[in-house]
């Protein structure tokens, strides 16, 4: 494995600008009515890889790269010209392996054509043959250049926040430096750690699974996301917010301690500050060695995420998703000590829901009329020759 990320191939060639994806996207784009129902792919095909990789029991970390496989696949392809489904059950394959939990391809085949054929996807063409799946391994590989090294947020979330345990010591040097335990990280000084509470910890995880709906992974390197979903954390997360609010305020601060009857939550509060008397959220932000306004611009970036978002209608799956804090249905602080920056999902006009199944019909009439511009038209249409006996299996 690389053992630096600015070194690896992961900074070297797939970090990305907006323009190389929307030339990427250009020739889908003649194929939909509006240029929004690709974003929609985006969350739906990544809601399709995380429920398949929990299916197979994969850990997160694998199912993040699988995703990061997906859509490094779909830089150099279009939707219109291939099998997105087979597709995935391919990244999943080469992510069990990259990530050390191989599964057979048996299992992958036998697993992945059950969950195909369930709504709301009911896909009865997936192949049974365990060679196309293995056939489709190879076109993904070369695709991805044998580059099947991905650097991930959490390790920078981990390391941050001083929760690696032992099993997590062996370093990604790219995201925390070769061999240092306690010396300055390339992101700030090193001096010290972030100290949050396990659910605020929890939040911050839930936001960098929540970037995987978007091409952030492909635009930015992993430490800026991991920086920015403990700002937004930080923000959202009551207690937390509080005590920042308390420390730039220390005669409200006192006022409130000297009250005669506090809430549990404030109790929660104070007893939060006297455990971490010289914690200090905003020095911290401002010490780090990293471009703050970037940092706030991946932030809107996020948010703007979770709004588009909340047109997407599917069973809802909150367990991993830090969705809920974002569009709770109360205003102000919730009782998870959660508040809300951005519409409430009830208040979300319905009328431009997109629902799977809405996807899924866009999808086929796009590969239709690509199929009938590639036998009829006559320019000339890239194909990709690799995938056609792929595509003849589906």
């Amino acid at each position: 494995m690389a053992t630096d990320f600015w070194a690896s191939s992961h900074y070297k060639r797939w970090i990305v600008d907006r323009a190389t994806l929307r030339q990427a996207r250009a020739d889908d784009l003649q194929y939909v009515d509006d240029p929004e129902y690709l974003d929609f792919f985006s969350i739906f095909f990544t809601n399709v890889i995380t429920k398949l990789g929990k299916k197979l029991s994969f850990r997160q970390r694998v199912i993040a790269t699988a995703i990061v496989f997906f859509r490094r696949f779909y830089i150099k392809n279009l939707y219109c010209e291939t099998d997105p489904f087979i597709v995935i059950a391919a990244c999943c394959y080469v992510a069990g392996k990259a990530e050390e939990s191989p599964v057979h391809i048996k299992n992958m085949v036998a697993e992945a054509r059950l969950f195909f054929s369930q709504q709301p996807y009911s896909i009865k063409y997936f192949p049974s043959d365990n060679s196309k799946l293995a056939e489709m391994e190879f076109y993904l590989v070369a695709d991805l250049e044998c580059d099947l090294t991905v650097f991930h947020p959490y390790r920078t979330l981990l390391s941050i926040c001083k929760k690696e345990s032992s099993n997590d010591l062996q370093t990604e040097a790219g995201e925390v430096g070769v061999g240092v335990d306690d010396g300055p990280r390339y992101w700030g000084s090193g001096e010290g750690q972030l100290e949050l509470p396990d659910d605020a910890f929890q939040l911050a995880w839930s936001i960098i699974n929540d970037t995987y709906r978007s091409d952030l992974c492909l635009l930015y390197p992993p430490h800026l996301l991991a920086i920015t979903a403990l700002y937004l954390t930080v923000i959202l997360h009551g207690p937390t917010r509080d005590l920042i609010q308390q420390r730039s305020h220390p005669s409200d601060a006192q006022a409130t301690q000297n009250s005669p009857r506090r809430s549990s939550r404030q109790s929660s509060t104070a007893s939060l500050g006297a455990k971490k008397h010289s914690q200090d959220f905003v020095a911290f932000f401002a010490g780090l060695n990293v471009s703050l306004s970037l940092v706030a611009t991946i932030a809107q970036e996020i948010i703007s995420m979770y709004t588009f978002w909340d047109r997407y209608q599917e069973d809802p799956d909150h367990a991993d998703s830090a969705r809920s804090a974002f569009h709770g249905r109360a205003s102000g602080a919730s009782t998870s000590g959660v508040t809300t920056p951005v519409e409430s999902a009830s208040d979300a006009p319905k009328s431009s829901s997109v629902t799977p199944a809405f996807l899924l019909q866009i999808l086929t009439k796009m590969r239709e009329n690509r199929l009938l511009d590639i036998t009829h038209s006559g320019r000339p249409v890239a194909v990709n020759k690799m995938l056609e006996r792929t595509q003849a299996a589906g």
